[in-house]
């Protein structure tokens, strides 16, 4: 079972030709209003992959609520978890590069690429707490991200490990890590900036994890450094991409069903990379993740070494 602890959002889509410059005014497309988060993105790509998930979080007592928690509930999340709070559920506000050349042109901005600002709001209030001993058990994986607190989450990933769960912690946005906490941590899944706001190169890093650091390289793929030395890499889907925005999430959300389902590292790693590359082939984050099947067949054609 997949526990996922971490923020719920509505994002607030708009496609704009070009993404703006400070002080800049771009006129987009129609916005659109859908649902997202970090920890409900990856809830949703696990639970479509194939795994069975409770998400642990807040959302508000707002409008906004309902629909933010529309698809975990859809798709058959467990949303036991959730708590409502006193504060506006959390809003992503995103900006979609949607014209130009797919290569970049002068403003350096490829196709699909996205910039984001997050309101927080009753994310702020999701607690390690809320969630009880009995779902934390070695054949439970938690998974974290850096959209809550992060008190919160090293003390839920504490507990966690006390209690025998693997942990999967994505550090995304980027984010200092309590050094004692390297050692409780399964998988650290970073990209590139990501992983440098940590300070030393992922060989090291890696050695000081359970299991290894997954630095992904978008289009480039992704490398696995192991906690015991060594690394090996994962090739992207070769496409053209519409929209990046859930293409992170749905890359951590599948490997975890992976790792539930008991694949070796290479095979999970082979299907979060095919998954990502899939959510980049429509708009939105949770509208964008793809299901098992879609996620198999496209795993079976990357390229092999």
């Amino acid at each position: 079972m997949i526990l996922v602890f971490g923020s719920i959002n509505i994002d607030v889509l708009v496609p704009v030709p070009v993404l703006p410059r400070p002080g800049e005014t771009v006129l987009g497309g129609d916005h659109a209003l859908l649902p997202g988060g970090k920890g409900a993105n990856q809830a949703l790509a696990a639970r479509r992959a194939g795994a069975a998930v409770m998400m642990a979080g807040a959302v508000g007592t707002d409008s906004f609520a309902d629909f933010a928690l529309e698809l975990l509930r859809r798709d058959g999340v467990d949303l036991a978890l959730v708590r409502q709070v006193d504060r506006p559920t959390g809003c992503a506000l995103i900006m979609v590069g949607a014209a130009g050349d797919p290569q970049g042109g002068q403003r350096g901005a490829q196709r699909g690429e996205n910039l984001i600002a997050v309101a927080s709001g009753a994310n702020r209030e999701a607690a390690a707490a809320g969630v009880p001993d009995t779902v934390l058990a070695p054949a439970t994986i938690l998974v974290c991200q850096m959209e809550v607190p992060a008190t919160e989450n090293w003390a839920l990933i504490r507990r966690a490990r006390a209690r025998g769960a693997r942990i999967v912690l994505n550090l995304a946005p980027a984010a200092p890590i309590d050094p004692a906490l390297f050692g409780e941590i399964d998988i650290l899944v970073a990209n590139a900036g990501e992983a440098a706001v940590l300070g030393a190169d992922p060989a090291s890093l890696a050695g000081r994890l359970r299991q290894a650091l997954v630095v992904t390289r978008g289009g480039a793929g992704s490398v696995a450094f192991l906690a015991g030395g060594g690394h090996f890499e994962i090739p992207a889907l070769a496409i053209e991409p519409i929209d990046t925005t859930g293409a992170g999430d749905a890359f951590v959300g599948v490997l975890a069903a992976g790792i539930d389902m008991r694949l070796p590292l290479p095979a999970a790693l082979r299907h979060a990379s095919a998954a990502a590359g899939l959510a980049c082939l429509a708009h939105g984050a949770q509208t964008a993740m793809p299901g098992r099947a879609a996620i198999e067949a496209s795993a079976a054609h990357l390229p092999k070494d």
